[in-house]
């Protein structure tokens, strides 16, 4: 598992530098057909990772690949879960909370995670059975795993004494997040802290004591979560499927998630 980490590290890395390549001159925008957006970094971003990933002989499922069918998929112990740009809209907008995201799910549980933030330079990893999620500040262009293991801290999730945090995302604060909230309201005494960020941050939030919980009642996509719920479990921090009431679940038939709740109860 650890040489696993030390790879999807280093392809999360070279993903980054690739993207900041794009990021920092003009890029044209074009729309998918679901119309979400698309730009070069996208897809540079993903060239190389796949090309890292590929080494492991592990399939993946990739935002920018085209999907297999589930009758092959379902076969799988095993998969890589990746979106190279998640937070686009971000990206676009240039308020860099844009992320690289790659996760490794067995029986569709994640047990390895990796969050990238290429902008701020900002490294969120874990393996799950270890229970123990890191933070790293990267200083330089040149590190390798060892190092960067080396200078991790832990991150832990932890309760505010006065404020009820909750993530709210900046395009999705729809009708059934307002009443989430309203119910929040009313059932605590602490005041109402609404927390935005942007793209996978929301989910690391949660897992380094940042804020308490985040409700996601908004569609998502497997890639948009994997890495952060692989980071959240090893926090000890649980994403509830609303749906079902269980632990969310990774390559599914349909790789649209349900609705979700991360909480650090």
């Amino acid at each position: 598992m650890k040489s696993h980490l030390k790879i999807a590290i280093k392809a999360a890395l070279l993903a980054g530098k690739e993207i900041l390549n794009v990021y920092a001159r003009d890029f044209d925008v074009i729309l998918k057909d679901d119309s979400s957006p698309l730009t070069e970094a996208d897809q540079a971003a993903n060239k190389v990772i796949v090309s890292l990933l590929e080494q492991t002989l592990i399939p993946i499922i990739s935002e920018e690949n085209k999907q297999l069918p589930y009758e092959t998929r379902k076969s799988w112990n095993q998969c890589w879960i990746v979106d190279p740009l998640d937070g686009t809209k971000e990206f676009i907008k240039k308020n860099d909370e844009f992320t690289v995201n790659i996760a490794l799910v067995e029986q569709g549980i994640p047990v390895l995670g990796v969050i990238l933030v290429p902008a701020t330079r900002e490294l969120y990893f874990a393996i799950v059975s270890e229970g123990k999620a890191y933070k790293v500040e990267l200083d330089d262009e040149n590190q390798d795993g060892e190092s960067i293991f080396a200078k991790a801290i832990p991150i832990l999730p932890h309760k505010d004494a006065t404020q009820l945090r909750v993530v709210g995302s900046r395009s999705h604060m729809n009708d059934e997040t307002m009443h989430f909230l309203e119910t929040l309201k009313k059932e605590s005494t602490k005041e109402l802290k609404i927390v935005s960020k942007g793209s996978s941050l929301k989910l690391c939030l949660i897992a380094e004591g940042a804020a308490d919980v985040y409700p996601r009642f908004a569609p998502t996509m497997e890639w948009d979560t994997a890495a952060g719920h692989a980071i959240c479990r090893a926090a000890g921090v649980q994403v509830i499927d609303i749906h079902t009431g269980n632990e969310m679940r990774y390559n599914k038939e349909n790789l649209l998630n349900n609705y979700f709740i991360v909480s650090n109860d």
